[in-house]
């Protein structure tokens, strides 16, 4: 053979090894990754060719499917109570993808998760069609409706949790949306996406868990925590050295309270039962931002990624206690205003801690996974978080918030028969407190087998008059109806 054949067969020998090459690669190396691309549409089509698993809430599904027709997706998802359980769910729609839950649990709810390679196996062998796996989720029904309901047409959240177990048992945002309005590929469903997404009061916002909040005086059972658990203050009925008025550190302005109120040298339960700003704001300087940080991250405070981000198992944004602050940020912060910022879920983290004496359990709002014939695939176990009080310093907590339920700003929690702890707070918003304030309430209701329930309440905006909005007035009530909810359950 002449030199010239020679190097294109050479030559040519190359490609086609190069040709075996790419093949191989793609068949072995390439292949689940190409039959599970977003852009293969073969793969969205699969996704839809069955009907999804549901989510479950008590025994109940509050999800489920229908057929579609004009289209090569078989099934679109529906919803029962949409707007109610948007928080829960998330959406899965043919032409918006999913998030949550529904974009969590994808795999198994469609069928497709490993674990589910037994079920698909007989559904082949049989004919039948293949059936997705459910998620059962934690949550209580009534204590959602009764959030959802109390919340009204009120922009705000609620969260409520099992202090036992963490499980999360209500978790209510508004204004919502229906995920079935878009769940297919239509223009309808198109141009719900687009109205959804271009409405200013943002109903598509998960409040409970991604947005924050400063969380005004109730974050001052946090200093107070901080206040026992650092020897600042042993007797809460003792008067603390906490003169009126109080000076800002480093600065010419006093530290106000909201009116003419008992707070010179106050005991820490009246301090509490009043809401005093000059006692809170004085124990946290008397801390330092150190301490006050410690246990504020304790509760769950500054979760913000690596390892300590936490996922319920939705991510949850994280709430703030500043790592950098001067004297007067420091004393300001620790009544819960200046760059603090806290997510209902964590202020309900925080309650139930106190609730649970001192034991903070790890919020998770799935309980299990289970297989198209109901066999438990996975179950979840509770798992404690942390320890930011001791029981001794919890129970001390509880008392004083039981008498600012009992006598102070929080009367409209009461429930005849029952321990009701609770914490109210308003919020300043805007620039110089030119917005409407936030109400906040966080309570725990407590019988003689324990703590079922706590909860956190936040009204970001309503129709009330400015000097009408408070956390006793406007979010007290429905942490009442939230705490009913799951005592009535209980019995």
């Amino acid at each position: 053979m002449n030199k010239p054949l020679r190097r294109v067969a050479i030559f040519t020998g190359l490609l086609v090894l190069a040709l075996l090459i790419r093949i191989n690669w793609v068949q072995f190396f390439q292949a689940d990754a190409l039959a599970n691309d977003s852009h293969n549409r073969r793969v969205a089509i699969a996704r839809y060719q069955q009907p999804r698993g549901d989510i479950i809430v008590g025994s109940e599904a509050i999800t489920g499917h229908a057929e579609t027709s004009g289209t090569d997706y078989k099934y679109k998802r529906t919803y029962v109570n949409g707007p109610m359980w948007a928080p829960v769910t998330g959406y899965a729609s043919q032409a918006f993808d999913a998030n949550q839950l529904e974009s969590i649990y994808d795999q198994f709810l469609t069928g497709n998760d490993d674990r589910l390679f037994f079920n698909r196996t007989i559904d082949m062998l049989t004919g039948k069609e293949r059936k997705g796996g459910r998620v059962v989720t934690t949550l209580n029904a009534a204590a959602q409706e009764a959030a959802f309901k109390g919340l009204g047409d009120k922009k705000g959240a609620v969260a409520a949790l099992d202090p036992k177990t963490g499980a999360i048992l209500a978790l209510a945002s508004t204004p919502s949306y229906d995920p079935s309005e878009f769940a297919g590929n239509s223009n309808k469903d198109t141009a719900a996406w687009v109205r959804l997404n271009d409405d200013k009061s943002k109903p598509m916002l998960n409040r409970a868990l991604r947005e924050t909040y400063p969380p005004g005086s109730t974050f001052k059972v946090v200093t107070a925590a901080a206040a026992l658990e650092n020897g600042k203050v042993t007797d809460v009925d003792a008067k603390t050295d906490s003169p009126l008025p109080w000076k800002l550190p480093l600065s010419t302005k006093n530290l106000e309270n909201e009116g003419n109120i008992p707070c010179e040298n106050a005991t820490l339960r009246e301090a509490l039962r009043v809401s005093c700003n000059t006692v809170f704001g004085k124990l946290g300087d008397d801390l330092g931002k150190d301490k006050m940080r410690e246990t504020a991250e304790k509760f769950g405070f500054n979760n913000s990624g690596g390892d300590h981000e936490l996922f319920v198992p939705v991510r949850v944004s994280a709430s703030n206690y500043s790592k950098n602050m001067d004297r007067p940020g420091n004393a300001m912060s620790a009544i819960g205003q200046f760059n603090t910022s806290a997510t209902p879920l964590q202020m309900a983290m925080v309650t139930a801690a106190i609730a649970n004496d001192g034991k903070l359990m790890e919020p998770y709002m799935v309980d299990q996974l289970q297989a198209p014939n109901l066999s438990v695939v996975e179950q979840h176990s509770p798992r404690e978080m942390s320890r930011p009080l001791s029981p001794g310093n919890a129970q001390k907590l509880q008392s004083i918030m039981e008498t600012v339920v009992n006598e102070g700003t929080g009367t409209k929690a009461r429930i005849n028969g029952v321990t009701v702890g609770g914490k109210t707070g308003t919020a300043q918003h805007g620039v110089n407190n030119s917005e409407k304030p936030y109400a906040w309430f966080i309570s725990y209701a407590k019988t003689a087998k324990g703590s079922p329930v706590a909860v956190a309440v936040v009204v970001e905006d309503s129709e009330a008059a400015r000097d009408d909005i408070s956390g006793g007035g406007l979010a007290a009530p429905i942490a009442k109806k939230v705490m009913e909810a799951v005592l009535n359950g209980a019995k």
